[in-house]
């Protein structure tokens, strides 16, 4: 009886995981972060670093993952080569320190990614000048203007109300995108700093110079909004093609301050941290939005269902991203069913969501460290097919042209699809990476099936497997440009 009841409830389990498997979009953002604040490179030298962020990538590719968040500038530092700030204390114990042996750790991390097909969105905290652990500041723009600061709870920022901050924080980032083949600047949640119980935020002066009789809450929320809308045109008007992104705190405002909030008591974007998130979807003034909704299904005060249901509904246009923490998601169970913990019924819910776009993992190590199975789940079921990333028209909706002289070539290894890139007339109509599909003798090309892609690729050639000659395939080639527009299909018959 016990044997009867196992083998049907793996028929029904197999089911149930084949039937997930088929809801997998084309598309869909898969990220992670990346961190540098956790102290894991400091001072461990290149050989160590690069070895460590090798079999992260290599991990994290197996899992599906498609975009790297990596944290470059933490508190007006560098984790690369900055003509303006100096080398972080994260990389090498202490700030101002160049690497030795020299090394540019985001010229790496861009090769490492583009190799791997992944793209390479670099991090930065904008207004966040210096923690706790940081004994002093050797930034030259801090030395020129130490009045352009004001230090909360033992954390030193830039004042987001000083227009001269804004407008640095800017330039930074057009060095950044200037100089680096990055496609995304990524900032995280850190604008005004978190509230801290009797202390007052000290931006008294720039409210004086700055605040023409404004509320002063409505004021800190104008700098806010002023400068996410500068930085936004800044990367766009630098390269056309690099996305923007944000990732906020988890709530924009409770029911209870704004009957449009959500059912939730906890801090606030909008009253808090002076983040009007809303604002920045509705006015395009991001690409994408990861709001960090790190609590569990069934939370009293910010429960993981509401929120993704919320940030849903508020999308505007704009793809909604889920910041998920792996280690929060393996630590509580299942509301639905207790025997596991809430890695299905999370992801469930989000795929049931039509604006949610995609996830972001917190963290990256977490993910690769694969905690009560989380990362198996995301390769068998959730990630098991490649996804390209959500198509962002507004930046660019017209696809490449078509590859060109597709053959196969018989090698001493064995056969080879080859191909031409296909002509651009600019930057925007480059083709960056290709995908291939594979249908066998029979089956309808329909390249809108994710589960036929077997690579995406920034080769112009993809190596065939050879079994005797005896089975037709079609294989089909795409070119894909600088934000991920596909081009039509070029097919090629083989037997192999």
């Amino acid at each position: 009886m016990y044997r009867r009841i196992l083998i049907l409830f793996t028929f029904f389990a197999t089911l149930t995981l084949n039937a997930l498997a088929q809801m997998q979009p084309k598309r869909e953002f898969r990220g992670a972060w990346i961190q540098c604040v956790n102290n894991q490179w400091n001072g461990i030298g290149r050989d160590r670093m690069q070895q460590t962020l090798t079999y992260q990538l290599d991990e994290l590719q197996k899992s599906g993952i498609n975009v790297i968040l990596f944290q470059v500038r933490a508190e007006g530092d560098a984790l690369y080569a900055s003509p303006y700030e100096p080398w972080s204390r994260y990389l090498t114990g202490q700030q101002g320190r160049a690497p030795e042996p020299y090394w540019d750790p985001l010229q790496w991390m861009v090769e490492q990614c583009h190799r791997r097909g992944m793209e390479i969105h670099a991090w930065i905290n904008p207004f966040r000048a210096k923690t706790k652990g940081t004994p002093m500041l050797t930034s030259p723009y801090y030395q020129q203007h130490p009045d352009r600061f004001f230090e909360y709870d033992g954390l030193w920022l830039f004042d987001p109300g000083i227009p001269e901050n804004r407008a640095y924080i800017c330039q930074v980032t057009a060095d950044i995108v200037r100089r680096y083949d990055i496609d995304g600047l990524h900032i995280d949640d850190y604008f005004y700093p978190y509230p801290v119980a009797g202390l007052s935020i000290p931006d008294d002066n720039s409210y004086a110079l700055y605040g023409n009789g404004m509320d002063r809450n409505n004021w800190r929320r104008q700098n806010v909004n002023t400068f996410i809308r500068d930085l936004y045109h800044t990367v766009h008007q630098t390269k056309a093609w690099v996305k923007f992104g944000v990732s906020p705190f988890g709530i924009y405002r409770n029911q209870k301050n704004d009957p449009n909030g959500s059912a939730t008591n906890g801090l606030q974007n909008y009253d808090d941290l002076y983040a009007d998130i809303l604002l920045w979807v509705r006015q395009g003034w991001l690409d994408y939005n990861i709001p960090q909704l790190y609590w569990e299904v069934g939370n009293r005060a910010a429960d993981y269902a509401t929120l993704v249901q919320w940030w849903n509904a508020y999308a505007a246009g704009r793809p909604l991203i889920v910041g998920q923490d792996v280690e929060r998601t393996v630590k509580f169970a299942d509301t639905t069913n207790p025997q596991t913990h809430q890695v299905y019924q999370k992801y469930n819910l989000q795929r049931a969501m039509p604006n949610v776009a995609g996830s972001c993992q917190w963290y990256a190590k977490a993910c690769v460290d694969n905690p009560q199975n989380y990362t198996t789940v995301l390769r068998q079921v959730y990630h098991c097919y490649p996804a390209l990333q959500p198509a962002m028209p507004w930046i660019d909706g017209k696809a490449p042209g078509k590859v060109r002289k597709a053959k196969v070539i018989w090698m001493t290894d064995g056969p080879v699809l080859f191909w031409t890139e296909p002509k651009a007339k600019d930057a925007m109509d480059y083709a960056t990476k290709y995908v291939v599909y594979r249908f066998v003798k029979g089956e309808r090309v329909d390249i809108g099936d994710p589960s036929h892609i077997v690579s995406i690729t920034t080769d112009t050639f993809f190596k065939l497997p050879y079994s005797g000659g005896n089975t037709e395939y079609t294989y089909v080639v795409t070119a894909l440009d600088r934000v991920q527009n596909e081009s039509k299909p070029v097919k090629k018959r083989v037997s192999l």
